[in-house]
This record gives structure tokens, sequence and C-alpha cells, in this order.
């Protein structure tokens, strides 16, 4: 455990919080459209279609947002098209979020020393940071970080390898990116509802010297859980692992991996105002909330973030974080997704 006067440290000189911005893509969808389009997708297994039905009303989700018109679903695609896509959207959403948030902060491209992307619904290489690089006239001795495979992680995670390459570098803010193109990985062939279930968003935020402090990261990996959550590479794309057992896990693991993150740095649940947590679905959020006490509903911004946009993997998360700063959050919040590995990151953030 780190020593008062070094935690004292940590929390009077940290990287901080300047801005956060978000992008959607174009399409707008309501449930009731990805619903009536998923009968009719699937038609030729209608059987099977009529009884994963009641996902679509039970989900939480009102709108979504995707990277293809409705009619794209209709149609076989292979893997070389759908990266394509995901390269081609990715970057726009990327250079439209990160554009207003360095006009939010107050800064300049020239002001950027590091730029870290976390995204796991596509493969560039070159990566997404350099693909932007020129698009964006960042300096070209910036330090790029991509990071792939982490999946609903990915903001949590993402954010702490931004905040631990702010601490080191002495001139220079970090720009933070995560994107997530969840759309194009829909697969007419997949019948599971971990397939139908999707959406596409991105989000932003850059560490900087005023507003929130980002205090002590983590993680947490639980050994034999790798089938838990990632994907499955098909011939025809990327094919979506879900357990059916995640809300059980969060009830049963989740509080006790918190306890021990929190405590290596002096600090238990009860030193803390509130929680930013990725809303994985209405019963992650359930469970979640049960599991660190707290009322049924208390988590309202990621509710509200999962109704309006549904689960957009990596980047929900600073979704609902961008929400809460709006309404003023304040005191010391636990931040956490969980992702492959399977795999839960902590961030402390201090208002």
């Amino acid at each position: 455990m780190r020593s008062a006067a070094t935690l004292r440290l940590a929390e009077n000189d940290p990287p901080t919080i300047l801005s956060v911005a978000t992008a959607v893509p174009r399409f707008r969808m309501t449930q009731e459209d990805v619903a009536t389009a998923a009968a009719q997708v699937f038609e030729r297994s209608r059987s099977e279609i009529q009884r994963l039905m009641p996902v679509f009303a039970n989900a939480g989700i009102a709108d979504r947002y995707s990277s293809v018109p409705m009619e794209w679903y209709f149609q076989q695609h292979g893997w070389r098209e759908r990266n394509q896509l995901y390269i081609e959207n990715a970057v726009d959403l990327l250079a439209s979020a990160a554009g207003e948030a360095l006009a939010e902060a107050g800064r300049r491209p020239s002001d950027i020393a590091a730029i870290v992307v976390a995204s796991t619904t596509g493969i560039a290489t070159p990566s997404l940071d350099a693909l932007l690089l020129n698009r964006m006239s960042l300096p070209p001795t910036i330090v790029r970080l991509p990071i792939f495979g982490l999946g609903c992680a990915g903001g949590v995670i993402g954010l702490s390898h931004a905040a631990s390459l702010a601490r080191t570098l002495p001139d220079g803010d970090v720009l933070f990116l995560a994107v997530e193109v969840c759309s194009i990985t829909f697969r007419c062939s997949d019948m599971s509802k971990s397939n139908i279930i999707g959406a596409a968003a991105m989000v932003i935020g850059r560490p900087g010297s005023p507003g929130l402090r980002l205090g002590p990261s983590g993680m947490h990996t639980w050994p034999d859980s790798l089938r838990v959550m990632g994907w499955d590479v098909e011939d025809d794309g990327l094919g979506v692992l879900f357990s059916r057992d995640i809300p059980t896990l969060v009830r049963e693991e989740m509080r006790a991996a918190a306890n021990a993150f929190l405590a290596r740095y002096g600090l238990t649940c009860r030193d803390l105002a509130g929680h930013v947590c990725h809303p994985g679905g209405v019963k992650v959020l359930d469970a979640l909330e049960q599991t660190f006490g707290l009322a049924p509903g208390t988590m309202a911004e990621a509710r509200e973030i999962l109704r309006e946009y549904g689960n957009m993997s990596a980047v929900t998360v600073l979704f609902v974080l961008q929400r809460m700063i709006q309404r003023g959050l304040a005191g010391r919040h636990l931040m956490s997704a969980l992702g492959p590995g399977f795999s839960a990151g902590f961030q402390i953030i201090e208002g």
C-alpha cells in the first residue's frame, strides 16, 4: 500500500481532463426500426427470430446510430468490405470529435505531445492515430499509442494509459481517442442475441492541467475467463462473443476486485462520491448497482446513455462521463468497465 504522503502527491499533482467531446454516425435508427428490420433480415429463420424478438423490448434502448443505412444490413458483406468501412468511418468520427474537444479545451493540434487511440471493431495498419496525424496537422514528433483488443473496457483502460503518458511528458497535452464502429460487425448469418444488439459511436477526452483530476488506475483479469467476452473471427467478419453469465459474474466478483484496487491506495467504497460505469446492458447495470450497494436506478446517466445510444463498446463509458460532467460531477468517483480477458478496468477521478 502506498504511504499517505505518496497518495497526497498523486492526488495533488495529477493529469486532468480538459475536455470531453462525442460524435455518432449519421444514420439514427429507433429500436422499433431495428426490430422490424431484424424480422425481415432473418425471415428464413422466422421461428428463431420470433424467439429472440423480446430482447428488443427488454434491452432498455430507444435509439441507435449506424455508420451504414438500414438497407446495408439486408445484404451479405465480406471481411474486406467491412474493415474498409470501419477505417473510413472511424477516422471521420475521430476527426470530428477530436476537433470539438480541442476547441472546447482551447488547444491547437500543435499543443498535443501524445495521442492514444482505443478501438476493437476493426484493424488498421497504419493505425488510426497515424491516419489522423496528417488530417489534423498533429506534430510529426507526437508520441502515438494505438490500443486494440480491450473491447468495452477500452474507454477506461485507454484513458488510464493516456494519463500515464501525461505524467511522463514535460510539455504538451495528451489526446485520448476511443472509437467503435459496431454496426459493421452485424452478420446476417449470426442469430445470436449479441449480434442483433449493436450500436456505434465515439468519444474523446484529453488530460491536461485544469479540470477533473485523474488519480490512480488499475486492472483485474479473472483466470480461465477467455470465453466470457470477445470476438470470434469468421470468414464474413467478426462474431460477437458475450456470455449470458456476465451479470452473475458482476454480482459475485466485481465488488471484491474493486475493493482490492481501492485498498492499494488506502481507500474503500465509502470514500467514493459515486461511480462512472460502462452500461453493458440493463441486467449488467442492475448487477452493478446491487454489487456496490446502490439503490435501483442510482446510475441514472448510464441508463440514459444506454437508452439513447445503445451499447457502443469502449466509447459508452466516456459518453456517461461526459453526461455526468455536464451535470456537475464532484468528489471522488470510480470509473470502471469490463472487457475481454475477462477483465475490469478502474480509474479514479477527482472532481
